[in-house]
């Protein structure tokens, strides 16, 4: 049996899927997010590797039979910084930091960001490893120094389990990778100043690389030794992989911490003149890429306004019950990341904003605003990302069913979810079964899943409202120009 293990941002899970893609087994345990001042946020590497030795354990032990592999993916972007042996040089900077946005400003006004996208495909924004990079090198030269290897989260983890440095062709996508070549883009690591830097990057693995459990490994999970290891690909790419994202022209929306919202497509030609946004991912399978388009406005949203309101995550649907469509007129913009938004477009300055409050107002207006704000949002990154088949949808967003109908309502479509946990799990585990030459049946893992249909008559609705969001985001963002 393989492990599938999801080494998120938050939260780490485990799962064991039996042959027909149904959980028979999970655990899960939080990471810890430090928030630091000036926007910094950052984890301790040791901490994230704990989670993993304690969620798979608990899986190996609720299962009959031995654990023929673990299937790792998780969180991606941001820079884990370690020295040979894996140990971390200085604490991991995540995805979410907002340390480097004042550089990112200053390269996007000095055309950087722009000649990186016209090679790669790929935007960038304040937490992705380019901008990071940068930003230590300038202030903190010497962690740089220090570190054998700048990598993410799941080769971190990766190379304290097996000894192997090594970074998957997903993770390593942004932003230097040319997606046609499925190598680093030499330019592009020059126009971001770091070709200094260059041997902190590892190599992309070829695909279906397999590496296996060391002594050290072993002991921490409690299993073999030599135990086969896959490491990816990371989160967003595994979870289209489980939900089921099978066709050019199909999608996903990932309603968690970030807005993942996804298109497969089988042409690495890109609009090089476009929004230098979102992100040009490959995948295992060579001469398929996923276009992706990952806001900054998902559940972490949510998590604020029941701060703000003293309330549970658990009431939001019957709050979104007691409202109506358009929110008896309130509207927003939901973003409240303090690193701005990274996708369909960049802008470290992107602040969230409500219009059209009054004294007779509640709360479900309010947090009804907010829920529309996000769908609005992720069609915006749906259409940037070139939707034009099926899509499907997961993470805990889409556990609400009342926000789920609003994503179906405001992008007038139906709305595929897989009914088992574990999505982005699911999908590392399909991808090491691949690997090891032990395939699972695809069409039979993707056929545990239910579909929520829109609302006509909400969908003509919505079309009004998504033309206001437009206006507002227009006029939002000539205001954070200045």
């Amino acid at each position: 049996m393989i492990i599938g293990v999801d080494i998120g941002t938050s939260l780490t899970k485990a799962v064991v899927f039996d042959r027909s893609g149904v959980s028979i087994a999970e655990a899960s345990t939080p990471s810890e997010v430090r928030h630091l001042p000036g926007g910094r946020v950052e984890q301790d590497l040791d901490q994230v590797v704990g989670t993993v030795a304690t969620v798979v354990r608990e899986v190996a032990a609720a299962i009959d039979g031995p654990v023929t592999a673990l299937a790792l993916t998780g969180q991606g972007d941001g820079v884990w910084l370690r020295d040979e042996d894996g140990r971390a040089v200085r604490p991991a900077i995540s995805w979410l930091d907002g340390r480097a946005n004042a550089l990112l400003a200053k390269w996007q006004a000095d055309g950087v960001t722009r000649e990186v996208f016209r090679r790669t495909g790929s935007g960038m924004f304040p937490g992705c490893a380019a901008a990071i990079l940068s930003y230590l090198d300038e202030h903190e030269p010497e962690s740089l120094d220090r570190a054998v290897v700048a990598g993410y989260c799941v080769d971190a983890v990766t190379q304290r389990l097996t000894g192997e440095i090594t970074v998957d062709v997903s993770d390593a996508s942004l932003p230097f990778l040319d997606p046609a070549t499925r190598q680093y883009d030499e330019r592009a690591i020059a126009a971001c100043g770091l070709s200094h830097r260059r041997g902190l990057l590892a190599e992309p693995a070829r695909p279906k690389s397999v590496f296996h459990l060391n002594a050290h490994g072993a002991e921490l999970l409690g299993l073999p030794q030599g135990l086969p290891v896959t490491a990816g690909p990371f989160d967003l790419v595994a979870s289209a992989i489980g939900a089921g994202v099978r066709k050019p022209g199909d999608g996903i929306l990932i309603a968690g911490t970030t807005l993942a919202c996804q298109v497969l497509t089988d042409n690495a030609e890109f609009n090089a003149d476009g929004e230098p946004a979102g992100m040009f991912l490959s995948t295992p399978a060579i001469g398929e890429f996923l276009h992706a388009m990952p806001a900054m406005v998902g559940t972490a949203s949510i998590d604020w306004v029941c701060r703000l309101l003293g309330i549970e995550v658990p009431q939001i649907g019957a709050l979104l019950a007691e409202s109506v469509p358009g929110a008896h007129g309130v509207r927003a913009l939901p973003f409240l990341s303090a690193s701005g938004e990274r996708a369909p477009f960049v802008d470290a300055a992107a602040r969230a904003q409500f219009s059209g409050l009054s004294l007779e107002h509640g709360r479900a207006d309010l947090v009804r605003a907010l829920c529309e704000s996000i769908a609005y949002a992720a069609r915006h990154c749906l259409e940037a990302a070139g939707l034009s088949g099926r899509l499907y949808a997961c993470g805990g967003g889409v556990r609400s069913a009342e926000w789920t109908q609003i994503f179906a309502d405001v992008l007038g479509r139906p709305i595929v979810i897989p009914s088992d946990p574990g999505v982005g799990a699911r999908g590392a585990v399909l991808v090491a079964a691949e690997s090891l030459g032990e395939p699972f049946d695809v069409e039979v893992w993707a056929s545990n899943s239910r579909t929520v249909e829109f609302v006509p008559e909400n969908v003509e609705f919505y079309q009004g409202g998504y033309a206001d969001y437009q206006a507002s985001l227009a006029a939002a963002r000539g205001l954070w120009r200045l």
